[in-house]
């Protein structure tokens, strides 16, 4: 809620998450993928933020929790948050303490969830940054997060995430401003330690490519709610919506040779009321129906494949 009006970050939005499998969400930027993660993690700056309605539900040691209901202080949340969900962030640098050691920030979770004396912390903290392939980790232990090389702060990040052993770790853009070559051991470091840890892994990127190489079920989102979801294989051979299919067409390819072909416009502006479709004024197959007031709705056109287009509306079951 702002001054200005209320503005709907993400509406409607369900996802599964399985354990042991990796859940790929995939848009533009402003589309709510990192919100839709800061809701999960119940981190949403507020006010102005607030989660008004719907439920997010964790099986927990044989029950369900519904952290939507609990509140930022709550004990329950604050064992859960860090614990079994964790979270890496965009931006190591930002994100890190530039005060404290990256021993000492991976060394307080530690102490905290599992309640471990600080030498103990400390041999565990080394253990982690181990792990996750950082050189030297008895000597990194000590630096502080300017002293280290942005791979490897988002590694020392990685370590702090993975402390406790999550059952869910959330990873929005964990290889954004990296080189090719060290996001590719990002994400063999991501795979390597959710097949060692049987973890659930929540991957938020605007990168095709890294969805194509991690991910076992895709999320498209757009302007807040998801326009198409199928597993990753099916996604990439049969893109049905629209704008999936532009995100296909605006990747360079080895073989081409001509101008890309960028999707025409932008996402609209947050305070914008927008009805019906909220793709189509981008849409170069938008029909009549698009014109309406009517939100589209899901349509399942393969197993476990769904659009929310109306171009589906002959060939897919409505929801």
């Amino acid at each position: 809620m702002l001054d200005e009006g209320t503005v709907k970050a993400v509406n409607g939005v369900d996802l599964d998450v399985y354990r042991g499998r990796t859940l790929g969400i995939v848009g533009e930027s402003g589309c709510g993928k990192s919100v839709t993660a800061q809701s999960i993690m119940r981190i949403i700056p507020s006010p102005p933020g607030e989660i008004v309605d719907g439920s997010i539900n964790l099986i927990r040691n044989g029950s369900t929790v519904d952290l939507a209901s609990l509140k930022k202080n709550d004990k329950v949340l604050r064992s859960i948050r860090g614990h079994q969900i964790s979270m890496i962030f965009q931006e190591p640098m930002t994100s890190l303490s530039p005060v404290h050691t990256v021993g000492m920030q991976i060394m307080e979770v530690l102490r905290l969830h599992q309640g471990l004396d600080k030498a103990q912390a400390r041999k565990r903290a080394i253990e982690r940054l181990q792990q996750v392939g950082i050189p030297r980790p008895e000597k990194v232990v000590d630096a502080y997060p300017h002293q280290l090389s942005g791979g490897m702060r988002q590694r020392a990040m990685i370590a702090r995430a993975l402390a406790c052993e999550p059952q869910i770790l959330i990873a929005d853009e964990p290889t954004t401003a990296l080189d090719v070559t060290v996001q590719a051991q990002i994400l063999r470091i991501l795979a390597d330690l959710q097949r060692d840890l049987g973890m659930s892994l929540v991957l938020i990127t605007h990168d095709l490519g890294v969805i194509a190489q991690v991910a076992d079920y895709v999320t498209v989102f757009y302007l807040g709610i998801i326009v198409e979801e199928a597993p990753v294989q099916m996604l990439f051979a049969r893109p049905r919506h629209p704008y999936t299919q532009a995100l296909f067409s605006s990747i360079p390819h080895i073989e081409q040779s001509g101008r890309l072909s960028p999707i025409r416009g932008s996402v609209p502006d947050p305070f914008a009321v927008v009805t019906g479709c909220p793709f189509r004024d981008r849409c170069d197959k938008a029909v009549q129906q698009c014109a309406g007031d009517e939100v589209p709705p899901q349509y399942t056109v393969e197993p476990e494949h769904r659009v929310r287009c109306f171009l589906c509306e002959t060939s897919g079951m409505q929801q």
